[in-house]
């Protein structure tokens, strides 16, 4: 069921500075659907925040919502953690060493970096700005076009649909 658990992680972007930009994002774990994502130029707290604070205004989770990540120091902040408090969800975190707790998040950066960085080349972004956008433009198509064997070779974004649809049905009945 959509909205039960969310995976996060933080990856690191190359820019043409030979700098690094940070992406965060978080994903429903049944529908594949990214919900919230923030691109920037550090890593500090504010980009986990931001991008929780998009996917929780975006999708308006129930209380009990189970968001997951590794033990990256911007999961354990305060902030994070009252943000997760403030509208009722629950902190889960991998093991120690433990990269295959978070396989889901994981498994995102790779086709991420198999099917948007792959093709470019090096050094992938040309600034902030060009990361930022190519991500959107990513996302936009993983949610909307990309099928996923494991959502019957539909894209999260109609999985989603069908789920809203099938769960509007039951409660009719």
């Amino acid at each position: 069921m959509a909205n039960q658990v969310w995976v996060s992680d933080i990856t690191y972007l190359p820019l043409a500075s030979g700098q690094w930009a940070y992406l965060c994002a978080f994903q429903d774990a049944c529908t594949r659907q990214v919900v919230g994502w923030r691109v920037l130029d550090t890593m500090p707290e504010e980009l986990v925040t931001s991008a929780l604070r998009q996917a929780l205004l975006a999708r308006q989770p129930a209380p009990g919502l189970l968001v997951h990540s590794d033990r990256g120091g911007q999961y354990c902040a305060n902030a994070y953690r009252a943000l997760l408090d403030q509208h009722g969800c629950l902190r889960s975190q991998s093991r120690r060493d433990e990269c295959l707790d978070n396989a889901q998040a994981e498994s995102r950066w790779s086709r991420l970096k198999t099917e948007e960085l792959g093709p470019r080349e090096w050094p992938v972004f040309r600034d902030l700005a060009d990361a930022q956008y190519s991500v959107a433009t990513y996302f936009d198509y993983y949610n909307h076009k990309r099928r996923h064997s494991a959502l019957a070779y539909q894209s999260p974004q109609a999985f989603y649909l069908q789920q809203l649809k099938n769960t509007a049905l039951n409660s009719l009945a």
